[in-house]
This record gives structure tokens, sequence and C-alpha cells, in this order.
């Protein structure tokens, strides 16, 4: 799989963050070292405080955002790019009327996520949905 378009690949809905979905553009099948993923946020919508075990490097392709990067805030839009270490709460909302479209590199390594803010024993969002690779935020 040298090439294939971004449409043939499969969207996934990112149940911890609200409008937010998600498609593994590389994973680990086809890149033996990094996870390119596109993520695209609904105006209004955005992915809460969380953390990863892997960092990310991410080119925003369009719209504009909130980022919060632990105890900075930016505001971020196309041809921006930004980086998030491992280890750090980071957080997105969307700003403005244009969904906000981003690619995000991670290296393929066992990746943790956790929502920060919840509890061991707390019912609420999950990111059960991201993969134990590189290929979740």
């Amino acid at each position: 799989m040298p090439v294939r378009s971004s449409r043939t690949v499969p969207v996934q809905g990112v149940s911890a963050g609200s409008g937010t979905t998600r498609q593994v553009l590389i994973g680990p099948d086809e890149g033996p070292n990094f996870a390119l993923r596109k993520f695209s946020i609904q105006p209004g919508g955005g992915m809460p405080l969380h953390t990863n075990t892997v960092e990310h490097e991410q080119y925003v392709l369009g719209g504009r955002a909130r980022v919060v990067i632990g105890d900075e805030t930016c505001e971020v839009q196309k041809d921006d790019v930004v980086f998030i270490p491992r280890g750090i709460p980071h957080a997105y909302t969307t700003l403005g009327e244009d969904p906000f479209e981003f690619l995000c590199i991670v290296p393929n390594l066992p990746n943790e996520t956790v929502i920060v803010g919840l509890g061991d024993s707390d019912e609420g969002p999950s990111m059960e949905d991201v993969p134990a690779t590189g290929a979740g935020d």
C-alpha cells in the first residue's frame, strides 16, 4: 500500500471526544515505526484533557482550535504544527464554524491514554476504542 485515497479509509468515532472522528491513514501494519492519523472535530466539539504515553507530532489541515498542552493554552489554525510530549495533559476545543482537522503522527509503541480528572471508579468518557499501539490519541 504505497498510495491510496484517504477517502477509502474508514472513519471511526472517538468516544471520549464530542463531535470527533479519527482515520488511521497509515497504521502499524503499513508503517513499522509510526502511525499517521487524521482527526476531525466538528464545530462546538472537542477532546477532554488527557495524557498519552507516546508523543504526538501534528499538522493542522484546517479550521481553528484552542489547544491546551500542559500549562499552556494556544490557538492554532491551518498550517500550524503542534508538538505534544508524552505524558503531558492536552485537550482540544474547536473555534469558529469550520471543522478542526489535523494530521497526527505517533510512534507505533504501546500507548496508554488516561482522561485527566476521572477517578478509577468514575464512569464517563473512555478511550477504550483507541488501539494499544501508537494509533491511539
